[in-house]
């Protein structure tokens, strides 16, 4: 009798901001699920879930999703609730990490260096928290969604809409844009990212040569390892599962390095990072999908 391969649902779109990179993440996971011969059913996601899920009975849940309500242990509860084993962090792990103010602040106990921020409603952004530059971004998104670099000695305040966001300022430190993946006990090489926008913004990360990518970064063995640890820390102290990336800025001349945020969603798509990162280490795309639906779990 031959074996029916397992059904999995790959959750995508959702309502986020980065709902169409997600829809791009979803699209090439189930391509790769396909080709690996499972039973595919793809879920642009809605505030419905509950009740598709419940009708669907998957056997387990691809986590495509990014940002606010798949990325933020939302979507997480409803799969812990359902019991329907899922791919990527927790519902603690991916509250954490989702918001900037509190992860960091597991950083610091961890000894991962960050940056000086303040945290404020937006409704609350008079004038400016520090001298100039800073680089101003909601507590709770990603992808670089409603970020701004306040570089200007006078220039004015950033435009952002006075509402009840949270908002972090961060003191803005300048060098080189690195990040480094984790997937379960693997921990990749640095990759460095380059750009000729002001810095790594959503165009940068998403629009075609908004970006170019090195891996291996151009970088000392001395300062890798400290990233690779640093990685390593970030991932176990927020308690993340499945395959995160932690941001680093590298300061050669300054303040030295410092962890920006981890994301346990990381994207997906043919111009995303972690991918790169598992190329150059011989690991395709199809065999990090693999890896992560035999991670899938509940109670992560």
């Amino acid at each position: 009798m031959s074996r029916v391969a397992p059904h999995i649902a790959v959750l995508m779109g959702g309502w986020s901001a980065e709902r169409e990179v997600s829809l791009v993440s979803g699209a090439q996971c189930q391509a790769a699920l396909e080709r690996l011969g499972y039973r595919v059913s793809p879920i642009d996601v809605g505030r419905d879930i509950a009740s598709v899920l419940s009708s669907l009975s998957p056997d387990l849940c691809f986590n495509a999703l990014h940002g606010v309500g798949g990325e933020d242990g939302v979507i997480q509860g409803v799969l812990e609730t359902l019991q329907i084993p899922y791919t990527h962090s927790g519902v603690l792990a991916s509250a954490l990490a989702m918001d900037k103010q509190r992860s960091k602040i597991m950083f610091a106990q961890a000894n991962i260096p960050v940056a000086e921020d303040r945290v404020f409603l937006a409704s609350a952004y008079r004038e400016h928290p520090f001298d100039r530059p800073y680089v101003l971004k909601p507590v709770c998104e990603g992808s670089s969604v409603g970020i701004y670099m306040v570089s200007d000695p006078q220039g004015p305040l950033a435009p952002i809409e006075p509402t009840d966001i949270m908002m972090m300022a961060e003191v803005y430190v300048a060098g080189r844009e690195l990040t480094c993946g984790v997937m379960g006990d693997t921990v990749f090489d640095v990759l460095e990212i380059t750009t000729q926008r002001q810095f790594y913004d959503y165009a940068a990360k998403y629009e075609p040569q908004g970006s170019e990518h090195h891996v291996p970064a151009a970088i000392s063995g001395s300062v890798k390892e400290q990233i690779q640890e640093y990685a390593r820390a970030a991932h176990e102290v927020i308690g993340c599962r499945g395959v995160t990336r932690t941001d680093f800025r590298f300061d050669e001349a300054g303040v030295g390095l410092v962890a920006l945020e981890i994301n346990t969603q990381p994207g997906m798509t043919p111009v995303s990072l972690i991918p790169e990162m598992a190329a150059a280490q011989g690991i395709g795309f199809d065999e990090i999908v693999q890896w992560l639906v035999e991670d899938a779990s509940c109670q992560k």
